[in-house]
C-alpha cells in the first residue's frame, strides 16, 4: 500500500485541495480570504484565488506526515518566513494564525481532523484514509509516466 510519504507533495497537495474543492461543502473559502496576507512576513495577498484549499490540503499533508498531535503555534511556524525590515536585518516571523485556525475548524468540520484535548489536532480515520487513497491514485499516475516505480504499487 502507497502512503502519502511515498508520493511527491506538490502533486499530492494538488489532488488533494482539488478534492477538497469540488466534493468537501464545509471547506469553503471565507470572504475575508481574499484580502488577507498569510502572514506579517508577506508583502502582498496571494495570487492564487484557491489558495485557501491549497492551505487546507498542506495542514491535511502536515498532519499526515507528523503523527503525534500539531498545535497551532508549530504550524504557524511551519508557514512562517523571513521578514524585509528595509536596511535592518531580516528575522523570522510566524505566518497567521488565524488562517491555520480557521482552515483546521472547518477540516474539523468535515471529519478529516480531530481534536486531541490540550496537545494539538490530528488526522482522524477518514482523514488518514483520504490521503492514502488520493496517493494511490498519484502513485498509479506515476507507474504510468516511469515504469520503474511499478515495485511500489506492491
Amino acid at each position: 500500500m502507497v502512503s502519502a510519504i511515498q508520493v511527491p507533495a506538490d502533486r499530492l497537495i494538488a489532488e488533494l485541495a482539488k478534492y477538497l474543492k469540488e466534493k468537501v461543502p464545509q471547506v469553503k473559502h471565507p470572504e475575508w480570504a481574499s484580502y488577507v496576507k498569510t502572514g506579517a512576513h508577506k508583502e502582498r495577498v496571494p495570487s492564487d484565488p484557491d489558495w485557501w484549499y491549497y492551505r487546507c490540503a498542506s495542514i491535511l499533508r502536515k498532519l499526515y506526515v507528523r503523527v503525534e498531535p500539531v498545535g497551532i503555534e508549530s504550524l504557524r511556524v511551519a508557514y512562517g518566513g523571513r521578514k524585509n525590515y528595509g536596511v535592518a536585518p531580516e528575522h523570522f516571523v510566524r505566518g497567521s494564525g488565524s488562517i491555520v485556525r480557521k482552515a483546521l475548524q472547518q477540516l474539523e468540520k468535515a471529519g478529516l481532523v480531530v481534536k486531541v484535548p490540550r496537545k494539538g489536532r490530528t488526522l482522524s480515520p477518514k482523514g488518514r484514509s483520504l490521503l492514502d487513497k488520493l496517493a494511490n491514485k498519484i502513485m498509479r499516475e506515476l507507474v504510468k509516466e516511469n515504469k520503474e516505480l511499478e515495485k511500489y504499487l506492491k
